[in-house]
């Protein structure tokens, strides 16, 4: 796949309550194929909305204006099948009544035509790609039996179960220490270069992204402040508002945060 992903044109998003502030005003955006991208910027900017509106998880009420174009699929992206999506806390996106093989499997199943046999012999061979210590376990293991950083594993293998071909990780790295953090980055990482996908990873912090990430995009205040190389954006801003970012975390040439996790 090459080319443009999805593109956005003068897009915004108004939720119908209070005073009806633009939660993204007038965005234009290109998501090229394949690429990791990054979205940055504080609570508030935006970037969860976005991350929703290119899912079709705006909620009701939310008035959208603008346009939206996916030029590599040809069609708005189907949950699940065309997309995946990882949550800020997979604490309340994993279901605590079904077992995680259940969890994992149901998208294979529903998406792939996949048999529950098969189904679950998929969500088995993506535990252990998500480095799960013995998988076959945890099939039949409980979301409240797992640490955090396993769960936000799960949650990544689920999201992957039906080959999607765009990755949305909103904030899923958030809740976790920062060893996690780095282990759930390289992960993802590994995962979108050996099936291709194309990321967008939402996060607050402009050094965890720049570690592996292709290109930045910067929001604030609900629009876009700039768009660029990672090394560009983190060598010559455009905006005061990036440098402030910037300036505010760590020591930018250290080794990044990838690059120190373990095996």
């Amino acid at each position: 796949m090459s080319g443009i992903f999805c593109s956005l044109r003068q897009f915004s998003v108004t939720y119908a309550r209070g005073n009806k502030a633009a939660a993204l005003d007038r965005i234009d955006l290109d998501i090229k194929a394949g690429e990791r991208l990054a979205i940055i910027g504080e609570s508030g900017s935006g970037k969860s909305t976005l991350a929703r509106a290119l899912a079709g998880l705006l909620p009701d009420g939310a008035k959208v204006g603008g346009e939206m174009h996916w030029p590599a699929l040809g069609h708005p992206p189907r949950p699940g099948r065309d997309f995946g999506f990882v949550f800020q806390d997979p604490g309340t996106s994993l279901n605590p009544l079904l077992t995680i093989g259940e969890q994992i499997a149901e998208g294979a199943r529903r998406h792939l035509g996949l048999g529950w046999k098969q189904a679950l012999i998929r969500a088995e061979e993506l535990l252990g790609r998500v480095r799960m210590p013995q998988p076959d376990k945890v099939l039949r293991a409980f979301p409240h039996q797992l640490s955090g950083g396993q769960r936000q594993r799960v949650a990544i293998a689920a999201a992957v179960a039906a080959r999607p071909a765009l990755l949305i990780a909103d904030e899923a790295t958030s809740a976790l220490d920062v060893v996690v953090q780095a282990e759930i980055v390289r992960l993802l990482d590994g995962l979108v270069r050996e099936d291709g996908m194309t990321l967008v990873f939402i996060t607050h912090d402009i050094a965890l992204a720049s570690g592996f990430v292709d290109r930045i995009a910067v929001f604030r205040d609900a629009r876009l402040v700039e768009a660029g190389p990672v090394r560009s954006v983190l060598s010559a801003p455009k905006s005061d508002y990036t440098a402030v970012l910037i300036a505010s975390h760590r020591d930018l040439s250290t080794p990044p945060l990838i690059a120190e996790a373990s095996p």
